[in-house]
């Protein structure tokens, strides 16, 4: 080996290396049409088994299959952004979120009758929070600051769902687009195999993300039930968001009970704290572990073994991997990461021990 091979590995190397630094901060300049790709992937894979029964069922064409499935999917989210208002709409007006002295005074009240409750069981509630220093981290101008950082989002909102649905109606209609341009990738002679790792990924996907929406409608169904039972104003809405807070592992149903329990109490102000808001609250708390536990214990072993094929405890390692290395991020995106490296290592290492022994299910 001279001196002028050396060398010239060493250029390739450092172009390889400066190419790749490119391609990331390119990637992170366009981070935002990276996520609105990455949801239209997960719409379309949604969306898929839809398209193909309206195509091979019933013989539909494929452009109006395609239509009708998005007009289905955009509807079903019209319908949810829809029945949120009349939950905003409550909580302003309890909340007096355009008054902020009444909502100080509300907020006192509140605060009062807890005080009272625990004074009684000889809890001295106000030297704890003091202990704690919440109060000099909360501030009640906050509110109006958040209200108008959330309208100022609306607009970027607003263009970021109408590029997510148009991107997601040409993949539906062209289910070889994404293929296509994943394979513009792959290395000669090696098309065939990438290309059944594409048609296994999108099955077991769709399969995943299907499994995901049946989970989220069991809690629903749990959720909804408790808060009519106990008379929760806008039952439907805040089980539904408590619900969908769920496909965050493990942080996801820690927020949405925090939520449920404020949103319960929030609908009761102005009752009796010890004889009414106190006791709804912990029946409600009672019901939704119940609900958790019938999703860890039922929902969720059967919705991963049967969709991505894994064991459960491998789920929860490959989960707790990605949150460590990725945070909330990496908990979400890790089962159908794992799901897409499995059948790409089972195509391409199909005589691998170790590749054997993890996607023997596959």
């Amino acid at each position: 080996m001279n001196s002028k091979t050396i060398a010239n590995g060493i250029l390739r190397a450092v172009a390889i290396l400066t190419g790749i630094t490119v391609l990331l901060l390119f990637l992170y300049k366009i981070r935002s049409v990276v996520v609105y790709i990455a949801f239209a992937v997960v719409i379309s894979l949604i969306g898929r088994p839809i398209v193909r029964f309206l195509k091979y069922r019933l013989k539909f064409r494929n452009t109006l299959a395609v239509v009708i499935t998005m007009t289905l999917l955009v509807g079903i989210l019209a319908g949810l952004i829809a029945m949120f208002i009349p939950l905003l709409v409550q909580q302003g007006q309890n909340l007096s979120l355009l008054n902020m002295n009444e909502l100080q005074k509300n907020l006192q009240n509140l605060y009062q009758e807890v005080s009272d409750y625990f004074a009684l069981r000889q809890i001295d509630i106000s030297q704890t929070i003091q202990e704690s220093d919440i109060l000099s981290k909360f501030s009640i101008s906050a509110i109006p600051d958040f209200l108008n950082s959330l309208v100022g989002t609306l607009g970027n909102f607003s263009i970021g769902l109408f590029s997510v649905i148009f991107i997601s109606f040409f993949f539906l209609k062209d289910s070889r687009l994404f293929d296509a341009s994943v394979i513009t990738l792959v290395p000669d002679g090696k098309e065939d195999k990438a290309e059944r790792s594409m048609e296994k990924i999108k099955n077991l996907l769709s399969r995943y993300f299907i499994g995901l929406v049946f989970q989220i409608l069991i809690l629903f169904i749990i959720y909804t039930t408790i808060l009519f039972i106990f008379g929760i104003p806008n039952a439907i809405v805040i089980a539904f968001l408590c619900a969908l807070l769920n496909l965050i592992p493990y942080i996801g149903p820690l927020i949405g009970g925090f939520l449920m329990i404020v949103l319960t109490m929030t609908s009761n102000l102005g009752a009796d704290f010890s004889n009414v808001i106190l006791p709804k609250t912990i029946y409600v708390l009672i019901g939704f572990v119940i609900g958790q536990l019938i999703d860890n214990f039922f929902s969720q072993p059967f919705i991963f073994s049967s969709s991505v094929k894994s064991h459960p405890l491998e789920i929860f390692l490959v989960i707790i991997i990605g949150g460590l290395l990725f945070g909330v991020t990496g908990m979400i995106v890790a089962v159908p990461a794992y799901t897409a490296i499995k059948v790409v290592l089972k195509e391409f290492l199909a005589e691998n021990k170790i590749v054997k022994s993890l996607t023997k299910n596959l």
